[in-house]
């Protein structure tokens, strides 16, 4: 008996693959990896360059500036896309890969599948030493992938990839261990011809799991729920992944348990509701942090919780302070040393909300008022701080009259059903947390687990390839400092004709770090855009000497640099400039950049929490010496929960 094959290259037969293969979540079936993105070099544009070439029908190619950008393209794609969907991405080797390992790492930390096809060094090495391998022979610049990554092979032989593409399909669709892919294919080898098995290329579907919780489970989280007489609900990203919002929406109001949400899980409450609290810990609202203090039980869903969350461990308060978790990956669930449910967010929040039903659980009513208490106080003051009608104190050193939190007052008018607004580094991300109201479907996409400048951009582009609504409305918030670090991505958006928006709340520096490096230094130092008044004296022979970085804020002309990157550009100073432009560019078919100037260091409210930086142990500005006493004195606050 033979076996039929079909003779390909690896590229060829990577490519052929990917176009045939199929998420299903509950019933619905669509395409895994639709799309490639990438820039060719020598080390793919033979191999995969040729095979994307001949194969353009079945998979469409993006043509990218920055291979990093790229992968945070292809991963909000996966976020908007809820995980059942991705995108690929291809880079020559040397510079073009490792320039794909941030973007990887980003990736695997906010457990959202992305793949990543990197050119390799020679396999055969007839060539001796190449370009771009530094390293020793069985070592490659790929290598840097394995720590940010969730699977990482080597091709080096045609037939491997009939047990390496299989497996990296189960990695992908995996909702408990999903992030970054890497099949790592070295530039010789995506020119190599094999007769493959024809059945290999067959279309397969592969079901994104939905785990069941354990009776058991339950049972001994409902217990906890029962005993307990100040219950808080932490959502995490899981529920908006597992499409669980009304499961909690339902436990929630049936018990009335407070609902606070992390940087992921923003938008996982979509009703307003005295229970629907906000965002918890270092950038989350005063109100949530205080229910937080005096919580008894803490149940957390799909939620990894970190430092930001729990202030430095030192948010929850309460001495007899016990948590549940409702998980799919063991290790998230049994953090704080809580009792687990392990199990897909929306079936367990199911059985738990019926099982309260049926107990007749309800939290005490002093509970259920002092948080409604709270959200009140809270809500006056947010109000107060996003009014952009307002007059706020302009800066004496700047041409402007608004605040950051004022125009997020004015997008958030803006903003309808179905609208996306991102954020990724800075202080836009802590900010859209505390204030942006996500309910109705205004949606708030925040990328907080890396934290990485160079995110918003590329992010919007993925976004906006996800979205089936081609009324809805993509913006970035991101600061300055963002903007100039990588804009070109602004020019894949013109080829593109992709209607995204960024909104650039421009206050002359890293002012986020700023503030942080105030609270812990006590003197500003390399964190503004200014000029240094004279040039730096650094030539051999001479003694490095020169003034720091104290003179003007840099005059610079933002809206010229998006313009001569493709996009429509313009600044709005005033809230009604800031109006008008929103509305007259909604509908550009292109990207829009809007620039506002901002008061700098004009803060929102802040959390009342404690994050644990430490300040120098020894140092010869008295003021940081203070800082470092204050330091030790607050550190006495964290705790070890296990």
């Amino acid at each position: 008996m033979t076996t039929e094959t079909v003779r390909l290259t690896v590229a060829q037969a990577v490519v052929t693959y990917l176009s045939r293969q199929h998420s299903v979540a509950d019933g619905r079936r669509r395409r895994l990896i639709p799309a490639t993105l990438g820039i060719f070099g020598h080390g793919n544009v033979a191999g995969l360059g040729q095979a994307l070439d001949q194969l353009s029908d079945v998979m469409p190619f993006i043509q990218g500036r920055n291979e990093q950008a790229l992968v945070h393209a292809a991963t909000a794609f996966a976020k908007h896309s809820l995980r059942h969907a991705t995108l690929a991405v291809t880079s020559s080797i040397g510079p073009g890969a490792l320039n794909m390992v941030t973007g990887a790492a980003l990736a695997t930390v906010n457990r959202l599948p992305v793949l990543l096809l990197p050119g390799d060094t020679y396999a055969t090495r007839h060539q001796g030493p190449v370009l771009q391998h530094p390293l020793e022979a069985d070592v490659t610049v790929n290598d840097a992938f394995r720590p940010v990554c969730r699977f990482f092979d080597r091709i080096t032989r045609p037939e491997q990839l009939l047990t390496a593409l299989p497996a990296a399909m189960r990695v992908l669709t995996d909702p408990a261990g999903a992030g970054a892919v890497v099949l790592s294919l070295p530039q010789d080898i995506q020119s190599h011809a094999y007769d493959f098995p024809a059945g290999f290329f067959a279309e397969r579907d592969w079901v994104i799991r939905r785990p069941q919780p354990d009776r058991d489970e339950v049972a001994a989280v409902l217990a906890m729920l029962s005993a307990a007489e100040r219950p808080l609900i932490i959502a995490g990203g899981g529920v908006i992944y597992s499409g669980a919002t009304a499961e909690l929406e339902r436990l929630a109001g049936t018990v009335g348990i407070p609902v606070l949400e992390t940087f992921a899980g923003k938008g996982a409450v979509q009703q307003r509701a005295w229970w629907q609290v906000g965002g918890i810990g270092l950038e989350g609202t005063p109100a949530a942090n205080a229910l937080a203090r005096e919580a008894d039980l803490v149940l957390t869903v799909g939620a990894r919780l970190t430092d930001f969350a729990t202030a430095s461990h030192s948010l929850f308060a309460d001495p007899a302070v016990r948590f549940a978790s409702i998980n799919v990956n063991p290790r998230d669930a049994d953090r704080l040393g809580a009792t687990g449910i392990i199990a897909d967010a929306r079936q367990a929040l199911g059985v738990l909300a019926d099982g309260a039903a049926e107990a007749g659980l309800r939290a005490p009513a002093a509970w259920r008022a002092r948080a409604g208490q709270l959200d009140s106080e809270w809500a006056a003051a947010r109000a107060a701080a996003l009014d952009p009608d307002v007059a706020s104190d302009p800066a004496a050193s700047v041409d402007a009259v608004l605040t950051q939190g004022q125009v997020i007052g004015v997008l958030q008018e803006h903003a309808r059903p179905g609208d996306v607004v991102i954020a990724a580094a800075g202080g836009p991300p802590g900010d859209l947390l505390k204030v942006w109201d996500a309910t109705g479907g205004r949606h708030c996409h925040l990328e907080f687990g890396f934290s990485c400048m160079g995110y918003e951009i590329p992010a919007a582009i993925g976004v906006r390839l996800a979205e089936a609504d081609p009324g809805a409305r993509v913006i970035s918030l991101l600061g300055d400092g963002t903007f100039l670090l990588a804009p070109t991505e602004l020019v894949t958006a013109a080829a593109e004709g992709l209607a995204v928006t960024l909104v650039v709340p421009e206050n002359h520096g890293y002012q986020v770090i700023h503030r942080l490096q105030m609270l812990r230094s006590g003197r500003e130092f390399g964190n503004e855009f200014r000029y240094r008044p004279e040039p730096l004296h650094l030539a051999e022979g001479d003694a490095p000497k020169g003034p720091r970085l104290e003179g003007d804020y840099l005059r610079l002309d933002l809206v010229s640099v998006a313009a001569g990157l493709g996009a429509r550009g313009c600044r709005a100073r005033t809230a009604a400039e800031l109006r008008q432009a929103l509305a007259d560019t909604r509908d550009h078919p292109g990207p829009v950049v809007i620039v506002v100037p901002v008061v700098p260091h004009a803060d929102l409210p802040g959390a009342g929490v404690w994050w644990d930086v430490a300040p120098a142990e020894v140092a010869t500005m008295d003021v940081t010496t203070g800082l470092r006493a204050e330091y030790d004195s607050d550190v006495k606050a964290q705790r070890w929960f296990g």
